[in-house]
């Protein structure tokens, strides 16, 4: 279903409910982070002092009414590329990175949950006992009644990046924007920390980014936002208060639509 809308109409918050929300210019989010986002400053793995700032990040913003989703990668603890060179199975790896992603998501429920901030996490593969099973109807009642939603395990399908099923999730629960966060504050027309002379851009077209391959994302992951109407915002993660601004209507990073 196509939208006919460029940019999300502001949330008006009810007269009875949060005062606080009427605040975000976003009711629902779909918020991607990357696996290589959690190391922090090591080289493998989570960093607990990561989870703990994200997790902070993330509760202001449901302190303010917005209810949010995640998509988080699964760099951090499997990379493939190295393997299939080696001469593994593309499928075999791209299973293995979907664990990661399960694995990821798990810890930052747990972050989450120690800061009080009621969270579940769903697998687009079944995962009994661990997980639940992503189902769009109960995502969106979960969201609706205020708890974090985690989507693991990428779409379920091999072949496909966790941006695009950051996308897929984003499109299907409805949210006004994905937001992704990165390294650097926007989009840039070339690599900022090999070029000085790079210039960002405050907001970008859906076309644009795929003339100018700009490797904001996959392409599958921009064709897909773009043929729904769906906004991207890209930020830089590791601005305190980046995200919080972004949410309330500041000037953050770049805003990808359709132009």
């Amino acid at each position: 279903m196509s939208r006919d809308v460029q940019e999300p109409t502001p949330y008006v918050a009810p007269s009875k409910g949060n005062a606080e929300s009427s605040k975000s210019k976003y009711k629902r989010i779909l918020l991607k982070l990357s696996g290589e986002a959690l190391m922090g400053e090591h080289d493998f793995g989570i960093d607990p002092k990561v989870l703990d700032r994200l997790a902070l990040e993330i509760g202001q913003l449901v302190g303010i009414g917005v209810q949010v989703g995640i998509v988080i990668g699964g760099g951090n603890l499997f990379r493939g590329a190295a393997l299939s060179e080696a001469g593994m199975d593309r499928v075999t790896g791209d299973h293995m990175g979907m664990l990661a992603t399960v694995m990821n998501a798990l810890a930052m429920r747990d972050a989450l949950e120690r800061s009080n901030i009621r969270s579940r996490v769903m697998s687009a593969i079944p995962m009994s006992g661990v997980v639940e099973h992503y189902d769009r109807r109960t995502a969106i009642r979960y969201l609706t009644s205020g708890d974090v939603v985690l989507f693991s395990a990428g779409t379920g399908n091999p072949f496909f990046t966790t941006d695009s099923a950051a996308c897929l999730r984003g499109i299907e629960v409805d949210a006004d924007v994905v937001i992704k966060a990165t390294k650097v504050d926007g989009v840039y027309n070339k690599d900022p920390v090999k070029h000085p002379d790079a210039v960002k851009y405050d907001q970008l077209s859906y076309d644009d980014a795929l003339d100018q391959k700009l490797g904001v994302m996959d392409l599958t992951a921009i064709c897909l936002v773009r043929d729904h109407n769906m906004p991207v915002r890209v930020f830089d993660m590791n601005k305190p208060g980046a995200l919080l601004n972004m949410v309330v209507g500041g000037k953050e990073g770049t805003l990808i639509y359709r132009g």
